[in-house]
């Protein structure tokens, strides 16, 4: 079975507009069907544990209910909106996203990445959404076209 590496960025929303859910989304669903690439978590620490603590979601009911009812991500858009009472709050939202893009890598981990994809660290390219979408990208081109 072939093993998938998650594309879709961190820095991407839905109609919700919270970042990197697109990307949990996906992660979690190739998970639950056992497609995901074995080098990513279907649900981390990192962003995706951000995402689901900004949106106060339970871990496990949320990969529940993407393992049992196979959600496209409109629907679960919809889940969590019910899960809400039917709204968000706006300045956990803002506040989330703003976390998000500011978020850096350490600086062992931005080397690494910078160096596997053949880009000098010329300290130019320090937020993690940029580096993990190198990294996703150059691991996608190993995988699929080198």
């Amino acid at each position: 079975m072939s093993q998938i590496i998650p594309l879709v960025t961190s820095g991407i929303a839905g109609p919700l507009g919270v970042l990197h859910l697109p990307r949990l989304w996906q992660k979690a669903s190739l998970d639950a069907a056992g497609k995901l690439h074995s080098d990513y978590p279907g649900c981390g620490a990192g962003y995706d544990q951000m995402t689901l603590d900004a949106l106060e979601l339970d871990r496990d009911a949320f990969l529940e209910f993407i393992k049992t009812s196979k959600p496209s991500y409109t629907q679960l858009e919809k889940w969590i909106l019910d899960q809400k009472g039917g709204s968000l709050d706006v300045a956990k939202v803002d506040a989330h996203n703003k976390a998000v893009i500011g978020y850096n890598h350490d600086e062992e981990t931005r080397k690494a990445i910078l160096s596997a994809v053949g880009i000098a660290d010329t300290g130019a390219i320090l937020d993690a959404i940029n580096l993990n979408n190198l990294d996703d990208w150059q691991e996608f081109y190993n995988q699929n076209i080198a």
